[in-house]
């Protein structure tokens, strides 16, 4: 039986309707979409009471259903149901949905966390007046008030506590009903996989299952006319993980029944955001290693994992041979992996681990080998879950799904990788700590924080920015005394010649990971030197075939034995390598994704739009809008690779994906052409470049507009729109579009904001278990 999600309240029964709908907005305090009203509906049924062939447009997924599949779907949702009522006692509560039984639901409060402290909040917070989505913007009580002026400072910048509201984290949300067209009864939007997206000018018929189910000439709509994630585009690597996947559980089938083979063939991984970028290190980490040759700036790949129902999601970071000399060169780095336990079949393969896990080790195996295959060198983990209450890629997970503890998701990835081993794909493993931080025998290779490699939310760059803080802020008048304390053999140890500020840096954040060191992962795809802890990409390496550890490059390398501690001597032996690809970049389509642009935009999309996975029912409901944004990327105002299994049916879509991505297209074309048209829109003879004026109009409009975007201008609201969406993808560092540059700016100040509290209040907790 699975969890359901949120409260349910009785209804007095004998209210009307209508009665029913003005009362639940004053209760819950959020605004009513009245094409959902009682009326509105009457009037879309009454201009459409005579018609009996399918509608045209599908406004719900069931409208492409077969018979049994309308029949599978009812019995779902009244499994989740814990009460047990009769069709005919159903249609005599008003208030009751007739498919899945159960009253009002509400959806799961949104967590709420500190823009300063990072804390999650209760009850008592602040936010920007007029804030449209607090969750992004608050501040709690005890931040607020421990600030005796008029600002709030956080993340570099401050507000004035006169542009800041006092609420009461106490807000819920109903989920929202839908009148059939035919039996005047209602339902959850949810239960019934109603899209309101697909019937925005409300002038499509909505018909519900059970009256479905009652049609003698009833025929489904073709399912040519849906796309489900199957029908995403398909990729290299989505190809690559597919094939692996299949034929591994075509070797573990052989005992299933018919039902679970066919429930693990449903399977889909896609691709939906693979992505060049650039990642800018962060100034304060530059300064500890002034002398080094640190770069200034990354590029990177980033790729992202997800569904007719979403089960599994990934975020990794790929950094290529583009990144010559530097730590990060031919490094993938996972940000992120998340999934919910919606995995079908329930059962143990042959090993007698759980199907769910293997598919998912799969999944990892697959893609370290397909980065393997490329040049790829390291791959980097931190094994770290996420703290209650808070979600990594999907939101709102099922209450009887338990956050594994970090000794336990240690484990799990540990397990991968060591299959990973057996088949070479993975050839060592270590750990941060012990890679970077540990001075080796020969000393040839120097503990510096020039040698960290940086990644996009990682843990040690960014601790060892506050380190340097912290020594320069409690040492500010002792600062030489502190580095002349440091002794000379440390210096020798550590490779460097004199006292530095790099020096005390490493210590202390070598102190602060020495504790949970298991967690920070290094797998080995190639063999690295045991001395200089170089990756052997070429030329000659020396191993020895009893010591599984002893690896030499040609530069280290000084003699054809090595002994060990009690004396026994081992032959070297000696290989060449030739089998690395010089360049990592594949030839692969550029997928391009603001939806999935990086994990809090996903997130924040999912929060905003109630998209919750935390029961099948929403699930699928949430998975069916997911796709249908990914197939009409146009519909949103806002690199995963997506593992999919189908429950019933495929997900209802539409619209004409290449039609929408060629409107806009010619959108940032018109933007792009009137930041540099020198006509005015209020010329005799305005620009003929279509569109032009429209947009120039625009800006002037919101440039003299006091109403603003945040208090409900249209006009404001459409231009931003543009400017958003244009600067979340452009890549010219001299753009000239108005505000672009300020636009970039703030999403990577709230990105790398929330990622640095929330991995630090992580580790913090880890530390002081």
């Amino acid at each position: 039986m699975l969890a359901n999600g949120g409260n349910t309240s009785s209804v007095v029964s004998d209210i009307s309707r209508k009665r029913c709908f003005d009362e639940l907005s004053n209760q819950v305090g959020f605004s009513t979409d009245w094409r959902y009203h009682p009326e509105m509906v009457r009037k879309r049924y009454d201009q459409s009471i005579n018609k009996t062939i399918p509608p045209k447009v599908a406004v719900s997924l069931i409208d492409s259903f077969r018979r049994d599949q309308i029949e599978e779907h009812i019995s779902s949702l009244r499994k989740e149901s814990d009460q047990i009522i009769s069709e005919d006692q159903a249609g005599i509560d008003a208030n009751t949905c007739n498919l899945c039984k159960r009253e009002r639901l509400y959806f799961a409060k949104v967590p709420l966390f500190c823009l300063c402290c990072g804390a999650r909040i209760k009850k008592i917070y602040f936010c920007k007046k007029e804030e449209e989505f607090v969750a992004q913007g608050c501040i709690c009580s005890v931040c607020y008030n421990s600030v005796k002026g008029e600002n709030v400072a956080f993340n570099g910048t401050s507000i004035s506590k006169k542009n800041l509201a006092k609420r009461n984290n106490d807000e819920v949300i109903e989920e929202p009903w839908v009148e059939c067209n035919k039996c005047e009864r209602w339902q959850h939007q949810i239960c019934a996989l109603y899209n309101k997206k697909a019937d925005s000018d409300c002038s499509a018929e909505y018909i519900c299952p059970l009256c479905r189910l009652k049609e003698s000439r009833f025929v489904p709509l073709p399912k040519a006319a849906n796309f489900g994630a199957k029908d995403l585009t398909r990729t290299v690597l989505s190809d690559h993980l597919e094939k692996r996947l299949f034929e591994r559980l075509m070797q573990e089938r052989k005992n299933w029944e018919k039902d679970e083979v066919l429930a693990a063939e449903s399977l889909s991984i896609r691709e939906v955001l693979s992505v060049d970028k650039q990642l800018k290190v962060n100034k304060q980490f530059l300064d500890i290693i002034p002398e080094e040759n640190y770069p200034t700036e990354f590029s990177y790949r980033s790729r992202i994992e997800g569904v007719d129902v979403c089960i599994f999601g990934m975020y990794v970071q790929e950094f290529g041979s583009e990144c010559g000399g530097n730590p990060n060169q031919r490094c993938v780095y996972i940000s992120y992996l998340d999934s919910v336990k919606y995995f079908r079949p329930k059962q143990r393969t042959k090993s007698g681990e759980a199907l769910r896990t293997f598919v998912y080790h799969e999944i990892l195996i697959g893609y370290l080998d397909f980065c393997k295959e490329r040049g790829f060198s390291t791959c980097y983990i931190w094994a770290c879950p996420p703290k209650k209450g808070d979600d990594y890629i999907l939101y709102c997970h099922p209450k009887e799904q338990k956050t594994p503890k970090n000794d336990k998701l240690r484990h799990w990835y540990l397990s991968m990788l060591k299959k990973a081993n057996k088949e070479n794909i993975v050839v060592g493993l270590t750990n941060v700590y012990d890679h970077f931080f540990v001075p080796t025998e020969k000393r040839n290779s120097k503990v510096t924080a020039s040698r960290l490699p940086y990644f996009d939310g990682d843990w040690w760059c960014s601790n060892a920015v506050v380190v340097a803080k912290t020594l320069e802020k409690e040492n500010r008048a002792d600062y030489e005394k502190l580095l002349k304390q440091v002794s000379n053999r440390t210096v020798k140890d550590m490779g460097h010649a004199k006292p530095s500020k790099d020096i005390l840096v490493m210590q202390k954040v070598g102190q602060n990971i020495l504790p949970t060191k298991e967690n920070f992962l290094v797998a080995h795809l190639r063999y690295s030197c045991m001395h200089c802890r170089e990756v052997i990409v070429s030329g000659k390496r020396w191993f020895c075939t009893e010591c599984k550890k002893f690896q030499e490059c040609e530069r280290c390398h000084s003699s054809e034995q090595h002994t060990l501690m009690n004396g026994e001597v081992h032959t070297l032996c000696q290989a060449d390598v030739d089998d690395i690809p010089s360049d990592t970049k594949c030839n692969d389509i550029v997928l391009e994704s603001e939806l999935f642009e990086n994990r809090d935009n996903f997130l924040i999309f999912c929060q905003k739009s109630q998209f919750q996975f935390d029961t099948l029912r929403r699930a699928k409901y949430s998975s069916m809008m997911i796709l249908y944004h990914l197939h009409n990327p146009t519909v949103m105002t806002q690199n995963e690779h997506l593992l999919t299994q189908k429950f019933s049916t495929p997900v209802c879509q539409s619209e004409n994906q290449e039609s929408n991505e060629k409107m806009m297209v010619k959108l940032m074309n018109v933007l792009k052409h009137a930041s540099q048209c020198c006509r005015h829109a209020s010329n005799a003879e305005p620009c003929s470049y279509p569109n032009c004026s429209q947009i120039k109009k625009l800006f002037y409009h919101a440039s003299k507009c006091e109403i603003r975007a945040n208090r409900g201008c249209q006009h404001c609201k459409k231009i931003w729109f543009v400017l958003t969406a244009h600067s979340r993808n452009c890549k010219d560092l001299e753009c000239r579009i108005p505000r672009c540059s300020d636009l970039k700016k703030h999403f990577e100040k709230r990105s790398m904001h929330s990622e640095s509290s929330r991995r630090s209040e992580v580790l913090e907790a880890f530390i002081g278990q």
